[in-house]
């Protein structure tokens, strides 16, 4: 049943994951985790797909882990393969060449603010509310916080974090965990927005940003120097550089075959 909790589909270049357990406040359990996961990296081999859009079914983006299966008779082995299991979903949905944008249609809860703050951008309707539940129900956003506190500013983290209060999506706009607020009808004209200007780039040249932008914030200067000369050279030699200093030159789009893409 695990491929029906997540719907995949491809068009325009877009792949779209969308979370499909609306019954269940699209609660996270391990065999829709997983099956998240296979999909992102079917998307990220994909040289069809330029840019992957995470959103939710129904009126909750994603409530958080699923608390029936975190549950049952305390289980701490079902426990620790879950918080592995979405670790390596929000590694792949970080480690994706291809952008991902979080579409936010719903409520957010809990371990649902880990795969918003894993998308590269993300655009939430004004009516959402967030909440780092988990103190609330006497644990911490351990795993989230791996991707969460790096987006988000300290002060407001803790905030945030600390109470578990559920706040507006305004709220955690000004805190860093996402880029915009839109009304309901303005949702799908924004992410549309965003894979215009994205789709405008190199695919190499956008998924090498998207490695500098993880990874030199954790290199040392020099280190990130030499790093950074290396991949510059080599993205200045590339055919996907020299069509798009041409088409510039030229005054007209670049034109990115698949086989520049990553």
């Amino acid at each position: 049943m695990s491929d029906e909790t997540v719907l995949y589909s491809v068009a325009h270049g877009v792949a779209t994951l969308t979370l499909n357990r609306p019954d269940a406040r699209n609660a996270l359990d391990v065999p829709m985790m997983q099956w998240a996961k296979a999909l992102v990296e079917r998307a990220s081999a994909d040289p069809a797909v330029r840019v992957i859009v995470l959103t939710g079914e129904g009126s909750v983006f994603c409530a958080g882990a699923d608390l029936r299966g975190a549950t049952s008779g305390g289980d701490s082995t079902f426990q620790g393969n879950a918080t592995e299991v979405l670790a390596h979903l929000l590694t792949a949905l970080q480690d994706s060449p291809k952008p991902t944008i979080a579409r936010v249609q719903g409520h957010v809860a809990g371990g649902g603010n880990g795969l918003v703050a894993a998308c590269d951008l993300a655009v939430a309707v004004e009516t959402a509310r967030f909440a780092f539940s988990e103190v609330r129900v006497g644990v911490a956003p351990a795993v989230i916080s791996v991707v969460c506190l790096p987006r988000m500013r300290p002060r407001d983290a803790a905030e945030l974090l600390l109470t578990g209060e559920r706040v507006s999506a305004e709220r955690v706009r000004e805190a860093g965990l996402i880029n915009a607020v839109v009304p309901a009808d303005g949702l799908d004209g924004y992410v549309h927005g965003w894979v215009e200007q994205l789709t405008a780039g190199g695919p190499n040249a956008v998924a090498a940003t998207k490695r500098l932008l993880r990874e030199v914030p954790t290199q040392t200067r020099d280190d990130a120097f030499a790093a950074t000369a290396v991949l510059s050279a080599a993205l200045f030699a590339s055919d996907e550089a020299r069509e798009g200093m041409t088409a510039f030159l030229e005054r007209r789009p670049a034109v990115w075959p698949e086989s520049m893409t990553s």
